[in-house]
């Protein structure tokens, strides 16, 4: 039987689009709460004169710009580390395959070592590093792994890691600034605004908890608690300041 491996990695490891980006949707989404809630609070901390006239336009101008330009540079961030990663991921195998070439016995030696480290007799792994030397493109993969504890970066698009971190701190960080572009600038609405940032972080932990199933309090307190820390530190700044 030939198995499917994209089909056998979504039925029965459950890893579909959204595990594979799941960095960055949980990296992007939590920076853009918090960064666009450090904006809300930064203005509600600061308690300016006249900001019942000027608070909510305050508010929404930093808020969005703020928003969209970090959402660019995150994205733009995420691309250029993800294509320096691949970068360094493909010399490094490709140093892999030159050393296979000109220096065999020591990679041999290498790939007898890695199975004895993890338990197998020496007899035993030397039969086994026979028959996979035989395979170029096997023996770089373990090497990539297990020498040099290297991700698989071959099949990764930096352009799609970019975007999506770039779509996640947008969805996300509007989130807190909804309240004030439909209310009134009240205490009321910032008081709204906490609450639409709260329910943002839980529903991130959420997406954490569903992709990786893990303990749902762990994923949602984590979250919660991480954006919650930098939420109030962005108010007691502004209050402090103001």
């Amino acid at each position: 039987m030939t198995i499917d491996w994209d089909h056998h990695r979504r039925e029965v490891h459950n890893l579909g689009e959204v595990q594979d980006f799941l960095k960055q949707l949980v990296y992007g989404g939590n920076d853009g709460i918090v960064t666009t809630f450090a904006i809300v609070a930064g203005f509600a901390g600061a308690q300016a004169e006249g900001v019942a006239q000027i608070g909510a336009i305050a508010v929404l101008v930093f808020g969005l710009a703020n928003l969209f330009a970090d959402a660019v540079s995150m994205g733009l961030g995420e691309f250029l580390s993800t294509r320096s990663q691949k970068d360094l991921y493909h010399k490094q195998r490709k140093f892999v395959f030159e050393e296979l070439e000109h220096h065999p016995q020591q990679e041999y030696a290498e790939l007898v070592q890695m199975m004895t480290e993890r338990g197998l007799p020496l007899e035993s792994a030397k039969k086994i590093a026979d028959e996979i030397m035989k395979s170029p493109e096997l023996v770089a993969d373990l090497m990539m792994n297990y020498e040099l504890e290297m991700h698989d970066m071959r099949q990764v698009s930096p352009a799609l890691d970019g975007l999506v971190t770039f779509l996640s701190f947008v969805a996300f960080g509007i989130i807190p600034l909804v309240p004030y572009l439909l209310m009134p600038p009240t205490q009321s609405t910032f008081f709204l605004s906490v609450f639409t940032t709260f329910m943002a972080l839980v529903g991130l932990g959420l997406l954490r908890w569903w992709s990786t199933r893990e303990k749902i309090l762990r994923c949602v307190g984590e979250t919660v608690l991480v954006g919650g820390a930098c939420a109030i530190v962005a108010f007691v700044v502004g209050a402090v300041v103001g």
